[in-house]
């Protein structure tokens, strides 16, 4: 099976992105990062790329008039790498409808919460004010709607009271690092697919809350 090509996006220090880059040069995931791309020319995320030898491209958002012509670009030279899979990695921006089409079924998301709950930001200090005792991460399919896509994985931490939006933060990034590259090694191994029924592993249907992964 020939590698899968991968385009990440990101706007910050790319941590999710070192993730997946790490497991890719161990040959844990069977594809290659053919390029980055941030939207912000301070993001660390392109230094990690360059270090690793992967293209880094920057598209500087305020370069454009609008958010239709800055994805229009943005379209162009994401497909000029020829992906199998776009992958959010920290990309701080609302999608305009046309380029999420584009992607269906290969465009990944991770987002710090158990999804349904607590789509957008703050999400941390939000669990922790609703007196929630678990909280935790999710990889999911995008879609028009923001942070509603048909979910892939999702790995729980339990909520302590002595928890603040900062140690928690910390708790759920250590496993965006663990199940962000399981969900890339899925798709780069056939086992994933987004059909009209849902989310497919394995040629199994996943419950609409998709796999629950357990630390090991």
């Amino acid at each position: 099976m020939a590698p899968k090509r991968i385009v990440v996006l990101i706007s910050g220090s790319g941590s999710n992105l070192q993730a997946i880059l790490d497991q890719t040069l161990e040959g844990q995931i069977n594809g290659k990062i053919a390029a980055v791309i941030s939207n912000r020319p301070d993001a660390y995320g392109l230094t990690r790329a360059e270090q690793a030898g992967v293209d880094a491209r920057l598209l500087d958002h305020k370069q454009f008039a609008d958010r239709e012509s800055f994805d229009a670009a943005l379209v162009e030279l994401i497909d000029s790498y020829q992906p199998d899979l776009v992958v959010l990695a920290g990309f701080m921006r609302i999608l305009t409808p046309e380029l999420v089409r584009h992607y269906h079924g290969r465009l990944f998301n991770i987002h710090p919460s158990l999804l349904p709950k607590y789509k957008g930001l703050n999400t941390h200090q939000r669990a922790i004010e609703a007196g929630d005792d678990a909280h935790g991460c999710t990889v999911h399919f995008v879609t028009e709607e923001l942070d509603g896509g048909p979910l892939i994985v999702q790995a729980q931490v339990s909520v302590t009271p002595d928890d603040d939006a900062a140690s928690l933060q910390q708790r759920v990034h250590q496993l965006e690092h663990q199940i962000y590259p399981l969900a890339v090694q899925w798709f780069c191994e056939d086992r994933l697919s987004l059909s009209d029924a849902g989310v497919e592993l394995d040629g199994e249907l996943l419950a609409s809350s998709g796999y629950q992964y357990t630390t090991r």
